[in-house]
């Protein structure tokens, strides 16, 4: 991929082979959160589980073109979608999540820095991928309008961000995410952009305890911030036993995705969307 050919703005760092912003400005992610992620990401279900659907979309909605994994954090996604035989990129504003993506993920294309400092030539990006992302950013709407801008028309959109405020708790907080979405909140947020050619919700089975033991107890006011490392546990990153269970009580969403069937409620919502407008070059 020829990073060079779709900003002036960006500088190859000769030490880490990373490309680079000349800037860097703060966005609503805990600073530490993509080093404490990367700790558990290989043992955790839940990443596990949210790869396999992304992939099954992805293959049901194959990408012209590369994909530029926006926000992609450690590169666990990007990564996925490489082997699976998808050419991807990631643009990650985050020091830690760059190096790892990098260095311990082996990415051949990784840029630090927000969308906005990278500076993308307009109608430059084929696709792009945007996992709980949007969910930090404030003005989602505006965000949306700047993927509109620097992508092809006809490129896809694969998304995904939690679902439900309902399900709102003290993990959104600690996350900083501005909100939940449903079906159709998210379409009123892509309408006029992209067109959403595939949406389900994922997790399905997860809801009930994420009511219980997350949402409500949040709603009458006993849940209080958790360290980082009360991931192990939210993530059965400690149980290889626990971590297979869940995985094969939720293996029967990939399939559905793999088939073009939606589930009707879940704790997240994956989306797939065509970038409206045509090449009129």
């Amino acid at each position: 991929m020829d990073v060079e050919s779709l900003s002036d703005a960006l500088h190859l760092d000769p030490d880490t082979g990373i490309w680079r912003a000349a800037v860097a400005r703060t966005v609503s992610y805990p600073e530490d959160h993509n080093a404490a992620c990367f700790l558990i990401e290989n043992d955790s279900f839940w990443f596990a589980h949210r790869n396999r659907c992304i992939t099954a979309a992805v293959r049901r909605f194959p990408p012209a073109g590369f994909v530029l994994d926006v926000g992609g954090g450690n590169g666990y996604v990007a990564r996925a979608l490489m082997d699976a035989g998808y050419e991807t990129a990631l643009l990650e504003p985050g020091a830690d999540g760059a190096l790892n993506a990098k260095r311990e993920r082996r990415l051949p294309t990784v840029i630090h820095a927000t969308l906005g400092e990278a500076h993308l030539r307009a109608g430059s990006i084929p696709n792009i991928g945007l996992f709980h992302v949007l969910e930090h950013i404030e003005d989602d709407r505006s965000f949306v309008g700047e993927m509109f801008d620097l992508m092809r028309p006809g490129g896809l959109l694969y998304l995904t961000v939690p679902s439900f405020n309902w399900l709102w708790s003290m993990s959104d907080v600690d996350a900083m995410h501005y909100r939940r979405y449903t079906k159709r909140s998210l379409d009123g947020v892509l309408a006029g952009r992209f067109d959403v050619l595939y949406s389900t919700y994922l997790f399905q089975r997860l809801v009930p305890v994420s009511l219980l033991m997350r949402a409500l107890p949040y709603a009458v006011g006993l849940a209080r911030p958790k360290p980082l490392t009360g991931y192990n546990a939210h993530h059965a990153a400690g149980s290889k036993r626990m971590a297979d269970t869940l995985n094969r009580l939720l293996g029967s969403e990939v399939s559905r995705i793999a088939a073009g069937n939606s589930l009707r409620i879940g704790s997240s919502l994956l989306v797939v969307a065509r970038r409206a407008g045509r090449d009129t070059a």
